[in-house]
């Protein structure tokens, strides 16, 4: 028989405790950040229908993620990402929710994709999404959720921008450039492939959807608007996706953010669903994927047969945002130092090691006990690379005393304790 791999299966994560270091740092991060913004949290189940993902992403879905069916012949899928289910749970107590509502999950995604550097065939991604209301302001809470994440991270503002654009806005420049509003999904798709493809590409997949050479070429130059006032000039100040805009900026400024938006007309967002302001982060040199990106979908819910609702989300996953802290923050995953190790010279100790530990417990301390008698370099090693703050370490004239000598493992500090 031949030796089975220690490895992953390709595209999948195993994750040791010094991996759990950072994923928890980004995990703890977007719960924190979540439920100070008031969103509540919620889940569902991995395994998802292929016809709701159909309905939502179209046929091709099939092509993109590990799809199968159960023994009872029914179509089914890993979830690629957590907004078809969403729309599914809230349309099933659509009557019953108390609108505007605001929910969050950290879920784990699955894709049967090509492999780049920021994707995997799996990750885990925090869903932000704001249900029921059309106003300004539920893109602000979200992007402001999501800010206080990065900086909860310990993110620097000047290291990451988020980029903002609008469904609505471009939809209005490409009527005003004469291109009809049936081919505006054809042309929205394929602009998102700027920088994955190259111009000639992208302009040969717009004369297959029926755009002659001079609307092929208004498309390219609206690529060039490069402020949310030169947008302006061309779309008009009484448009409404302007005034939405405007009010985004406007908010984002009363809330802290405001300097790490920035208007680019270049954010498309490649899925069909989304129908006005729309957003991604990147960081500032521009060396990574996306952050993290969404937008307004205000049809999505009618579009898996519940009631047309205006909604909008984000998601944010936690292969980019590792790798973006690991170039910021440098290699060290950071230790967040609590509670103590206690360790024993000899069996002799043990009894007392495991007194202490029990009664630092019912404290509420968390406590790493060794489970066996050490010499001191040893145990004083261990602790110094764990998370612990303290160390107590429990020798004869310890126990005999009734005091052990308690050594804080970032300031070198020694302090006594009662046994």
């Amino acid at each position: 028989m031949s030796n089975i791999s220690f490895e992953a299966p390709r595209g999948m994560r195993d994750f040791y405790p010094e991996d759990m270091v950072w994923r928890n740092r980004i995990f703890d991060a977007w719960r924190t950040a979540a439920e100070h913004f008031g969103f509540q949290n919620y889940d569902a189940c991995v395994v998802e229908s292929l016809e709701l993902l159909q309905r939502k992403s179209g046929e091709e879905v099939s092509e993109q993620i590990y799809a199968f069916e159960d023994k009872s012949g029914r179509k089914l899928a890993l979830r690629p990402e957590m907004t078809p289910t969403l729309a599914r749970m809230v349309a099933a107590k659509q009557s019953r929710l108390p609108f505007p509502i605001k929910w969050y999950a950290t879920a784990q995604c699955f894709r049967y994709e090509r492999m780049t550097r920021g994707r995997k065939r799996e990750h885990y991604q925090l869903n932000m999404d704001i249900i029921g209301s059309q106003d300004v302001l539920c893109e602000a809470e979200i992007l402001g959720a999501a800010v206080y994440a990065m900086r909860t991270m310990g993110m620097p503002d000047e290291a990451w921008r988020i980029h903002v654009s609008s469904r609505a806005l471009l939809g209005e420049l490409l009527a005003a450039s004469g291109i009809p509003e049936a081919q505006h999904p054809a042309v929205f798709i394929a602009l998102d492939k700027r920088g994955k493809i190259s111009d000639e590409e992208i302009a040969a997949l717009l004369r297959a959807e029926g755009l002659d050479e001079g609307a092929i070429e208004k498309t390219f130059t609206l690529l060039g608007v490069n402020s949310l006032d030169e947008a302006a000039a061309l779309a008009g100040e009484n448009s409404p996706a302007i005034a939405n805009l405007r009010d985004l900026f406007a908010t984002a400024a009363q809330m802290g953010y405001a300097d790490i938006l920035m208007f680019d007309i270049a954010v498309i967002r490649g899925l069909s669903y989304y129908t006005g302001i729309v957003f991604e982060a990147f960081d500032a040199q521009r060396k990574f994927r996306a952050i993290f990106g969404g937008g307004r979908y205000d049809s999505l819910l009618a579009l898996v047969g519940g009631q047309p609702t205006p909604a909008v989300g984000m998601g944010f996953g936690d292969v980019v945002v590792g790798e973006v802290l690991r170039e910021v923050l440098g290699d060290a995953a950071p230790v967040q130092r609590s509670g103590y190790c206690i360790g024993y010279m000899t069996d002799a100790e043990r009894p007392a090691a495991i007194a202490l530990a029990a009664r630092l417990r019912a404290e509420n301390e968390r406590v790493d006990l060794s489970l066996l008698a050490q010499k001191p370099k040893h145990f004083f090693g261990k602790a110094g690379n764990s998370a612990a703050q303290f160390a107590v370490y429990l020798g004869p004239d310890d126990v005999a005393s009734g005091v052990a000598q308690v050594k804080d493992l970032q300031t070198r500090e020694i302090t006594k304790i009662q046994l």
